[in-house]
Formats: structure tokens, sequence, C-alpha cells
């Protein structure tokens, strides 16, 4: 049976690129001049653009292939911040030099790549052994015509991560099983369970949650749409999804039930190690980011419990660049690193749960248990969590920047600097400004 004690050994991505839900791995240097390998002394040279971290490096998957494939040698450039990556990418797009045989595309980038440059990457549609994915995880990177210009890493089924001490002394169940009946099924549940905890805890100023707009994301992404519809329209302030998860975030913050701490934003990491919340929505990803910033001494104290509705936040997909000089090979490559077994191993080791539902259904995931999180089986939870994702996720160009901009106007109400219509109205304008 697998265990997750290694979690915390995982580097965390930027805010910037977990607000943009990504985690892509890669290993090198930073020659800007560097363009796509090549075949030489019957040598082929791989190049490849990443951001973030995806467990590829650090799992030792690169050099298993390289010992597996002695006459491929595999170059991998890194960079930290996703916003940084993909403002070089698409300079590098429009220049057509400076790519990489293989580069990183974060989810909340993918439509805007399918809609405009198609062109500049290959189709993974007729690569044999890769209709293993789930299906709304391709439909994510396909384009309307029917090319494939990626396959999947990791996905971001959400969770709700609790503090059992907490819970305690609120006078609430600790035990994770009877922590999700508590909210099961209805996102206002776990807001009432909030009410509870804040009048019955007794122990210092601990808030229910770190913030209301880890709330509205978790909602938000249950659904198929969320900001735009099927044909790219902005219906952000028309989506009774989006409206609904507004108004319940923002009743959470009215109510004083936040920390203010919004996710990835300065003073949330010492929130975490000074224990100032007790539950926070949670990506698998997240976890091994909790485990590393709440530290050993919290150890044991957090739990993980399935949250009210199955939602996606984070994934990003490998894709390979059309003009590469090594294309055949790249695809290969890429095809074998999210292959089942390479996300299972992935997984195992770091705790990004698979795109591939063959490997969700592995032991090496389904048994899988975190010990910093008092043995939680986190295979099963979020394995299962994934499964009720909706089948369709429909992706607009400017996802990530709307997303953001939700979570600052919930920011303006915890702050209390405007009322949630004076927020909602700020939001819209900054909206409307920033996707022009």
């Amino acid at each position: 049976m697998g265990t997750l004690g290694s979690l915390r050994r995982r580097a965390v991505a930027t805010a910037a690129a977990v607000g943009a839900l990504a985690l892509v791995v890669g290993c090198g240097g930073s020659d800007d001049s560097a363009t796509g390998g090549g075949k030489k002394d019957g040598k082929v040279t791989i190049t490849m653009g990443m951001y973030g971290v995806m467990g590829i490096k650090e799992t030792g998957l690169l050099e298993q292939y390289e010992k597996e494939n002695p006459n491929v040698d595999i170059k991998a450039e890194i960079a930290g911040d996703e916003q940084t990556y993909y403002t070089a990418l698409q300079t590098r797009l429009a220049a057509g030099k400076g790519l990489k045989d293989i580069q990183g595309i974060e989810i909340g980038r993918a439509k805007e790549i399918t809609e405009t440059q198609a062109d500049k990457f290959a189709d993974f549609s007729k690569v044999e052994g890769t209709d293993h994915f789930l299906p709304w995880k391709e439909s994510q990177i396909t384009t309307k015509d029917g090319k494939v210009l990626g396959l999947g890493t990791d996905i971001g089924p959400m969770a709700v991560c609790y503090r059992k001490d907490y819970f305690e002394k609120a006078g609430l169940p600790t035990d994770r099983e009877e922590v999700a009946k508590l909210w099961a099924g209805d996102w206002s549940k776990y807001v009432e369970v909030g009410r509870t905890f804040k009048k019955g805890f007794k122990g210092g100023d601990v808030a229910y949650m770190d913030a209301a707009s880890g709330l509205f994301n978790a909602m938000v992404y249950g659904y198929p749409e969320q900001y735009y519809d099927e044909n790219g329209k902005l219906i952000y302030n028309t989506n009774p999804a989006v409206k609904e998860a507004w108004n319940l975030a923002a009743d959470a913050a009215e109510d004083g039930l936040t920390a203010k701490l919004r996710q990835f934003q300065p003073g949330w990491d010492p929130g975490l190690a000074n224990g100032t919340f007790a539950t926070a929505v949670c990506p698998a990803w997240m976890l091994s980011h909790i485990s590393e910033k709440a530290g050993d001494a919290n150890k044991g104290k957090w739990d993980v419990a399935k949250a009210p509705k199955g939602a996606n936040w984070g994934g990003s997909f490998l894709g390979v660049v059309e003009q590469s000089p090594v294309k055949e090979e790249a695809k290969k490559l890429v095809a074998w690193l999210t292959a089942p077994e390479q996300q299972a191993h992935i997984f195992k080791e770091i705790g990004n749960i698979p795109s591939s539902r063959t490997a969700l259904d592995s032991p090496e995931v389904k048994d899988a248990k975190s010990e910093y999180f008092s043995g939680a089986p986190i295979g099963q939870i979020f394995g299962a969590a994934a499964q009720e994702i909706p089948d369709k996720q429909v992706l607009g160009r400017k996802d990530g920047t709307i997303k953001d901009t939700f979570s600052q106007g919930l920011a303006l109400i915890e702050q209390g600097d405007a009322t949630r219509d004076e927020a909602w109205k700020t939001t819209g304008e900054r909206i409307e400004k920033a996707v022009g």
C-alpha cells in the first residue's frame, strides 16, 4: 500500500503558476537563443520548455527514458513563474524561433492555444496508446476540427483539508467520513458548518476557512461552463453557477468565517504555519504545499475529507511544436511521460493526481495514503473526486485572468472595502478591461 510521506519533498509552483492552475517541471539552463533539438551521429536531442513543478525530473523519469533509449538526450529547461513562461512562449510562437521541441501548456492557456496557435503544435489524435485519458481532459486541448495539441499530465480534483484538533475544539466530528457527511452534496452546508465552528470554537483566534475565493473556485469549477460558453462568449455575468458561487462566498466573507488569506498570496503560508484557519478547499496538488508550509509541528493535525461536490482546479499538458526537427521522437517521449505507468509513479512519489483513467484505477494510486494528513486515503478520495468532474469542461481564453479578478473582488468584501454588490460591479469592470 503506497504512502505519500514524500509529499513534502515536492517543490511548489509560484503563485502565478498555481493561480493559473498549473504544475509542470524541467531542468537545465536558460539559454533564450536555444531552439529545438536535432539528430547528430545517431544521437537524438530533445529539448523541453517547462514551468513550475510536475515531478518528471524529481522522480527520475527523464533519466529513466534516456537509460531505456540510449540514443536520446533530453535537455529540459524550467521557469519558476508560469506567467513569465507563457509570455515568452507567446513571443517565440509569434517569431517562429526560440521554441523547444516540447512545451508545457497550462490549463488556463489551453483554449487560447487551441483557438489561435493550433497550426504551431503537432497533432496527437492518431498517436497509438493515448486513449487512456479522462474524456474531459483530452477535450480541453482538442481543436474544433479534432486536432489534439498535447497530452495531459496531472489534474486537480477537489477535497477539503481540515484541522482535526480545531474541529474537536469546536465540538465538531473529527473522523473524515463523519466530517464529509456534514456538508455532503451542498457547498452551502460547508458554510453552515463554518457558522457552527465559529460559535463553538474555544481556543484562540482561528477562522473557519482561509479565503472566500477558495470556496468560490471550488463551486465554479464544478460546472461544465464557468466564464465562457462553447462559442467563446463571456457569460460570467449571466451564468447562474458564477452568481451562486459569488453569493455563497460573499456570505462566508460577511459572516466573518474567513481568515482573509487568498491562497498562494502573501500571508497564506504564515497562516498555515501559525494555524490561523481550520479548513481550506484543496486540489490534490495543494497537499504538498500545505504539508511543507504548515511544517512538522502540524503533522497529523491535518486530515482530508471529501468535498461537497466534484470539481477540478488545475492541470497541464505537454505539446510538441510542429516545426520541431525531432517531432516524432518528441511525440514518443510525451506519450511515454504521460502514460499510465509514469503518471502513477509521479503520484506515488509527490501526489499529483493522474489525468489517465487507467492510472487512477491502478493500486499505486487507489491504495495511496498521506502520512502527513493523518493517513488519509487520498488515492481513494481524489480518485473518486476525479470521476465526479463533469465530462465537459468549457474553457475560455482568459479564464486565469477572470479567476484572479473574482478572487480580488471577494477580497474587497472580506476586508470591508466594499459591499457584495459594489464588489461585483468593480469585478465586472475589471474583467471587461482585462479581456478587452
